[in-house]
């Protein structure tokens, strides 16, 4: 059976990805998060936390059940958008899922968090049901987002962070667990990189993902169109204060978790500058001068 998987962080475009992908291939079972689609987990919540203290087995039982369920789909091909793929099972579905594809789905770090955290208090203010899981040490965690307890936050007082730089955190994991994996499965090949939301917008890129995945276009002309998840009420907005919260993210965390993003696809981002040590250093110099 054919599948598609997406590498990303929540935030990032998945559901527009989804809905472009449904307006424009034949053939295909297109899914975001499969909630409905009774007997495919999902993938959130607990599997998470499995994930993050190496407990295997409840996570491939439950992608066993996963596998099986789309093998229902055949010969369909089966694409997810969701991004829970990075966050409980990435280094486990090759056994399940050894032929997938793989979309890297990449959006401004900064922009992410904020959003992310934005969404968060959303969820929080709505008293949304579900939103906790208990973890297998009794404690509560958010469903769809990490659970802390990954070796990248250790480096942290995590209560001591804001919403926006725990999840500027995440995506730093998230990124490096992305290019883990098509470095370990040597799946580089079978990858095509999105740049959220320009990438998403573009008819000439939609089509070259569509050629890319062998997927048959439903029309002659790409239908840019999907579902636009924006948080109500709170709009995505970078200032000075998530600049200054991200450069004290970036000078506290060790060297390793930086070094993908001096190397395609983040080196040709703008934004990838927020990602360097040297940035903070430099403007510490300057304003030591100015003060001179």
């Amino acid at each position: 059976m054919r599948t598609v998987f997406t590498l990303t962080s929540g935030r990032s475009g998945t559901s527009f990805l989804c809905g472009l992908l449904q307006r424009n291939v034949r053939g295909c079972v297109v899914t975001h998060e499969p909630y409905v689609d009774w007997g495919n987990p999902t993938m959130f919540g607990l599997p998470i936390y499995d994930h993050a203290m190496g407990n295997k087995v409840p996570v491939q039982a439950l992608l066993d059940k996963k596998a099986r369920r789309i093998e229902r789909y055949t010969p369909r091909i089966y694409i997810e958008t969701s991004h829970a793929f990075l966050k409980s099972y990435w280094d486990l579905a090759p056994q399940f899922f050894p032929d997938m594809s793989l979309v890297h789905l990449v959006r401004n770090p900064l922009q992410v968090a904020r959003s992310e955290a934005n969404r968060e208090h959303l969820i929080e203010h709505w008293h949304l049901p579900f939103r906790y899981y208990r973890g297998r040490d009794g404690r509560k965690y958010l469903r769809w987002s990490l659970t802390g307890l990954e070796p990248i936050f250790s480096f942290f007082n995590t209560e001591s962070l804001t919403r926006f730089q725990w999840y500027l955190i995440q995506w730093i994991e998230i990124e490096n667990r992305a290019i883990q994996f098509l470095e370990r499965f040597g799946k580089r090949f079978r990858c095509f990189t999105l740049h959220s939301p320009m990438d998403l917008n573009s008819q000439a890129r939609i089509g070259e993902l569509l050629q890319f995945l062998e997927l048959e276009p439903q029309t002659s002309m790409t239908v840019i169109a999907g579902h636009q998840n924006r948080t109500p009420t709170r709009r995505t907005v970078v200032g000075t204060e998530e600049e200054d919260e991200c450069r004290e993210v970036i000078e506290r965390i060790p060297d390793r978790f930086l070094r993908i993003f001096q190397d395609s696809p983040y080196s040709s981002f703008e934004w990838a500058r927020w990602l360097r040590k040297e940035r903070g250093g430099e403007q510490k110099n300057e304003m030591r001068r100015e003060e001179r």
